[in-house]
């Protein structure tokens, strides 16, 4: 029997109504609908089971049907959505899989689908169960024949599938090969390049990483370097000698002018060698040791893979404070690419075409005439580029604080990923309790007394006019005792760690729970997936996403480039219907 059909004979048995068994399952009407209906199905071992379960059988001892125990129950719910469970946990994982390689927006496959949303999105969690697998996987399969057939998404789905591009081209084939990999290709699942990017941020340590290339001990060499200009680059090999020489010149060189790059050149085959990838961060490293300022025009546009490549070399960088980054709106090169790097006493400009990066060419010149019209170019195109992100430090408090009160305008509700509960949900009796028992100043404890203060008020004046969703982990006593937690203290730039004890901890999500029965606009999810330490993730949806960092050191991105939100929107996801 399927489980609907279980249901619905229950329901039989007790001559209850959808309402009635709603009421006593502590879900909505609705849930128990599509329930009945087949249209949905609740994740084995999940909440909405163990409730469908417990309140069942408390309408079976109702009526003195006693041989209907919650465990009986349980066994024929379990066994009835176990019997797919192998053909649907390849589903699972080939379909986040795939959503995180084509970065596909997930309102935009939900309005072509006719799925909520937030139900989509539960699927591909494996929380929900659709009720005819091959229909969704059709569904889904068409809109990505739709929506995701160019070249770069073939050789995708391609790679994930274990077919060639070739074997994709007619839209037939296309269709049925994403159909049959869904539920029986072998399983690919690997980290998405967004959660490659958000994991190295929550693990990386600035301390560490400085200690590691020893850039404290790093001298700027004085001894001239002699480059034979123009000297032309030639092919993948010649061109990253042409990078190393553009720093070896600006590090070298007296000039303190700032340092403008600009490329949409391929990166990956430049990538792929180690030991220039190392030469390379050098020559940045060297150039930050003597004090330039990098500005630096991301390109945005190109494969997905490639956007995060470089966005994730940039985070070290990001973090010293002399970086600028920026993008260009409304930019696409199908044919073209351009490679653009100035300083003070010398330029690199390049050329090649799509599909063609081995045959492309690099220029160098340290002519006078030559860099004077190339610095007019960069800062021609910075006068066109847009902030790519906005960076906050230590060093920008006042900054961030009005930032944050801007934050209060923009509309849209708000998601925010945490690793702990948040502040502005505690009572200044329990935060006093907790720091009574850390050896920190007065000046420091009034200082995050009137912090958490000032936070609960933000939020405050944020619910006023629109919804607030916090999602974070509920962890056992001995997750707790191997890695403790701290209070979430980024938005004060505190870096000192104010740890909890496992019953403060608990108290505290007690009083969120409180506070969202307070406040009918928050709603707040303890049961999520620990997924980070030291970052929390907010969103205002559709408008902005803003990282924050909360050790080694302090520091929030707040990101606006819609490609970059859209993906943060759909790695963290929604868990509300």
């Amino acid at each position: 029997m399927k489980f609907k059909d279980y249901l619905n004979r229950y329901m039989d048995m007790l001559g209850c109504s959808a309402k009635e068994l709603a009421e006593a399952c502590d879900l909505s009407a609705a849930v128990i609908s599509r329930y009945r209906t087949g249209e949905r199905e609740p994740a084995p071992s999940s909440e909405q089971l163990e409730k469908l379960v417990s309140g069942t059988a408390i309408l079976f001892e109702s009526k003195g049907m006693t041989d209907m125990s919650a465990e009986k129950i349980r066994a024929e719910l379990e066994d009835s959505l176990n019997q797919k469970n192998t053909t649907y946990e390849h589903f699972v994982s080939n379909f986040d899989s795939l959503i995180s390689a084509l970065n596909i927006n997930m309102k935009a496959l939900a309005a072509a689908s006719s799925f909520d949303v937030s139900y989509l999105y539960r699927v591909r969690s494996g929380q929900r169960h659709p009720s005819d697998l091959n229909a969704f996987c059709s569904n889904l399969g068409r809109y990505i024949v739709s929506h995701h057939s160019s070249p770069a998404d073939k050789k995708i789905v391609a790679s994930l599938t274990g077919c060639t591009p070739e074997q994709l081209q007619a839209d037939t084939d296309y269709l049925n090969q994403i159909q049959h990999w869904l539920c029986h290709g072998a399983v690919t699942h690997t980290a998405s390049d967004m959660e490659q990017f958000l994991n190295n941020l929550d693990s990386f340590n600035l301390d560490e990483y400085i200690r590691e290339i020893h850039f404290d001990e790093l001298k700027v060499p004085i001894v001239p370097f002699q480059i034979y200009s123009p000297r032309s680059y030639y092919g993948i090999e010649e061109m990253r000698k042409g990078e190393l020489d553009f720093f070896k010149h600006t590090v070298l060189s007296k000039s303190m002018e700032p340092i403008f790059m600009c490329s949409d050149m391929p990166m990956s085959d430049m990538a792929q060698d180690m030991e220039f990838n190392r030469k390379w961060m050098f020559g940045i490293a060297m150039s930050l040791k003597k004090g330039l300022h990098l500005n630096i025009i991301h390109h945005i546009d190109r494969p997905f893979h490639e956007m995060m490549l470089g966005l994730e070399s940039w985070i070290p960088i990001y973090m010293t404070g002399q970086v600028s980054p920026y993008h260009l709106p409304n930019v696409s090169t199908q044919i073209y690419h351009h490679f653009n790097y100035v300083s003070g006493t010398v330029a690199l400009i390049g050329e090649c075409i799509s599909g063609h990066h081995d045959h492309g060419k690099y220029y160098l010149t340290n002519n006078r005439e030559e860099v004077s019209y190339y610095k007019q170019k960069a800062a021609d195109l910075l006068a066109k580029a847009q902030p790519l992100m906005e960076i906050f430090r230590s060093d920008s408090v006042k900054a961030f604080g009005a930032y944050q009160e801007s934050e209060l305008c923009e509309t849209g509700s708000r998601h925010n990923l945490l690793s702990v509960p948040p502040v502005y949900t505690m009572t200044e009796e329990l935060l006093q309790q907790i720091l009574s028992r850390t050896e920190i100043s007065v000046a420091d404890r009034d200082k995050l007394v009137q912090h958490v203060s000032s936070q609960r008020n933000l939020i405050e004046k944020t619910l006023e006019h629109t919804s607030i969703c916090d999602e974070f982990a509920t962890i056992s006593r001995e997750e707790f005792d191997a890695h403790p937690l701290h209070l979430a203290l980024a938005d004060a730039f505190y870096e000192a760690d104010i740890p909890y004890t496992y019953k403060e901890y608990l108290a505290h999500i007690q009083l969120t729970k409180d506070y969202a029965e307070a406040h009918p606009h928050y709603k707040v999810y303890t049961e999520a997936k620990q997924t980070f330490r030291n970052i929390q993730i907010h969103i205002i949806e559709g408008k902005l996403v803003r990282i924050s960092k909360s050790r080694a050191p302090v520091i929030h991105f707040v990101i606006r480039h819609p490609k970059m939100v859209q993906a943060l929107e759909n790695f963290v996801a929604p868990i509300t219907e």
